[in-house]
């Protein structure tokens, strides 16, 4: 599906896992500031809505994902994440009920296995997962937009980001000081498809890069970027948001126990802030570089309107906090200082000192 926001002044399609929707139009650092201050909204069309009506929704997805949701009221968000048997992630998903159906917000790619998979987890439960992206799309912004949210039930449908705070039952591994997520009110708004084109002529946009850069400042980790094979929501401080530790059992839970209580995530996040002298953004998948050793890859990328050239990346628990870092991307050498998210000490030794804070300026 082609989105009407494509046909703004200026827009230039972005690519990969974003493509179908704008990347920006024209002028990402303005975007920036006026999706910032709730001014602008980002098309999200191109990411999938699902549904699962029936009276054991929310009692059925309680059993078999990480979050508890059995208590969700009306209108309230959450967070919850899809483990295989070892515990790695396979899918991410935003929840918003409105008493009668219970709305999940993905992305796209993930969608059909998600789907497949619900439909094979039915049983004889009183559930019906369907597909609604045809029906229905997603516009972001920060903090309530004022947009047309659809209600088929008479409850707005807008999901509020729960990242701005730990969840209930959740635990935090970055240091509680100063978490940029404070400053984080993110909103996906469910729209009808059809009212996509009205929004588009009378709303400010702001594109993908825009929101990726405020994201990317706030520690939020996206399962088109930060997720590979191997991930477990610990090394992405995403016991933070989308895991109830104390809940019942469900698929991977031995290993988030395990890893949380004996262990310790075998990676951790960090936010880069990039030398921006040679005006050389790294790309994901780039290598990160502890002298000549290769200790992670970059996930996201951005500069931000006050931060500069940042990113996000995933590393060896190893490696050294207090190292200056430094990215190769293609022939050049970027040097990175990190900013610490998840602490080489997460898991079973969370009583150890914690690494300080980057100072960094923020928002």
């Amino acid at each position: 599906m082609t989105s009407e926001f494509l046909g703004l002044p200026g827009a230039v399609e972005a690519t990969g896992a974003d493509a179908g929707v704008a990347a920006h139009y024209g002028d990402p650092f303005r975007e920036q500031r006026a999706l910032a201050r709730g001014e602008a909204v980002v098309d999200l069309s191109h990411r999938a809505v699902l549904s699962v009506s029936g009276s054991d929704r929310l009692s059925w997805i309680d059993s078999i994902t990480s979050q508890a949701v059995t208590g969700m009221r009306p209108g309230e968000s959450s967070e919850t994440l899809l483990l295989d048997q070892h515990g790695h992630l396979e899918y991410a998903v935003g929840l918003l009920d409105d008493g009668e159906t219970l709305w999940m917000l993905l992305e796209a790619s993930e969608a059909p296995g998600l789907l497949d998979w619900l439909t094979k987890m039915r049983f004889m439960l009183r559930v019906e997962p369907t597909d609604r992206s045809a029906e229905f799309a997603v516009i972001g912004a920060v903090g309530d937009a004022g947009l047309p949210a659809a209600a088929p039930a008479g409850v707005p449908l807008i999901w509020r980001d729960p990242w701005t705070s730990v969840a209930p039952g959740g635990h935090q591994y970055a240091a509680a000081d100063g978490h940029p997520a404070a400053d984080w009110h993110w909103t996906q708004t469910i729209v009808p498809r059809t009212a996509l084109a009205e929004i588009a002529a009378t709303r400010p946009a702001a594109g993908l890069l825009a929101a990726e850069a405020l994201r990317i400042a706030a520690w939020r980790p996206r399962a088109a970027t930060e997720v590979d094979e191997r991930s477990i929501p610990h090394e992405l401080d995403w016991l933070r948001s989308a895991v109830h530790l104390t809940k019942g059992c469900y698929r991977g839970q031995e290993t988030v126990a395990k890893v949380h209580n004996l262990g310790h995530p075998p990676r951790r996040l960090v936010m880069l802030h990039l030398d921006g002298s040679d005006a050389v953004l790294p790309q994901p998948g780039d290598e990160v570089m502890l002298g000549d050793k290769s200790v992670g890859k970059v996930t996201s990328s951005a500069i931000h309107f006050e931060l500069g050239p940042i990113a996000l990346a995933v590393l060896k628990r190893s490696a050294d906090p207090a190292s200056t870092l430094t990215v190769a991307t293609g022939d050049t050498r970027v040097a990175a200082a990190q900013e610490i998210i998840v602490p080489p000490d997460a898991g079973a030794t969370a009583g150890v000192p914690r690494i300080p804070r980057l100072g960094a300026v923020r928002r």
